[in-house]
């Protein structure tokens, strides 16, 4: 994070940890020999057991309009660096006035709301179905989300996401407010950072992440760092800040 980026007060709502699952009934292809755009399979679920496993070998689902279940890890993988996150002068002032309020866990169905509001121009195709499969990781202490608040109590903006141990994958946000989502990102990058997690992954690289500070490293080194931070013990959840 930007060496004169302010702190963030954060209202953490506790889901408590991660609930033990089942064991995933499918194996997953390894990422290693997918092709360069990541495309590893078509899944037959989204249940939480298949959901977790795929995010524990660096595999995401990508909604798609046609095909509900598509699993992806490309090659590069877009990342952010703690040190790395960009908080410009503008925002780091707007942090400092208060104009939001920041929460965790606050309101998670509401930040899939406005993300899926963003529609397929956007970049994301949220389904009902995938709103259901993190929903039921929320409730289960996997998903969390950031929620940015305005001063008269609006959603502003938010990002919601996926814990595997030290890693967070970041899976969609959104803003209604200007700056909204860049807030709810810094004060993710700022919460994984005290819970001793390792790194956020933001999927694939756009003009808007990298602006943030998101940087593409190759998919072999990305495994090797899942594979390291996928165990650590990071509750993420826990305690106000």
């Amino acid at each position: 994070m930007s060496p004169a980026a302010p702190r963030i007060a954060i209202h953490v709502h506790d889901t408590g940890g991660p609930r033990p699952l089942p064991p995933c009934p499918y194996e997953f292809p390894s990422p290693l020999k997918a092709p360069a755009d990541g495309f590893v399979g078509y899944g037959r679920d989204f249940a939480p057991s298949t959901v977790i496993a795929a995010y524990r070998e660096g595999i995401f689902p990508w909604p798609h309009p046609e095909e509900e279940y598509l699993w992806f890890s490309p090659d590069p993988r877009a990342v952010i660096e703690f040190d790395g996150l960009h908080i410009s002068a503008r925002l780091a002032r707007t942090i400092r006035q208060g104009r939001f309020r920041v929460t965790m866990n606050a309101a998670f169905e509401a930040v899939l709301e406005g993300c899926a509001e963003r529609g397929p121009d956007e970049g994301t195709w949220i389904t009902p179905a995938y709103c259901d499969g993190y929903l039921a990781l929320h409730r289960l202490g996997w998903a969390h989300s950031f929620e940015v608040w305005t001063v008269e109590g609006e959603l502003a903006g938010g990002l919601y996401g996926v814990a595997i141990g030290g890693l967070f994958g970041a899976e969609s946000m959104f803003h209604r407010v200007t700056d909204a989502s860049k807030v709810a990102l810094a004060a993710l990058v700022q919460r994984a950072r005290d819970a001793g997690a390792g790194l956020i992954d933001v999927q694939v690289i756009s003009d808007h992440t990298r602006r943030l500070g998101a940087v593409e490293i190759p998919r072999r080194e990305y495994l090797r760092r899942v594979a390291e931070l996928r165990d650590r013990g990071v509750r993420w959840s826990g305690g106000e800040e």
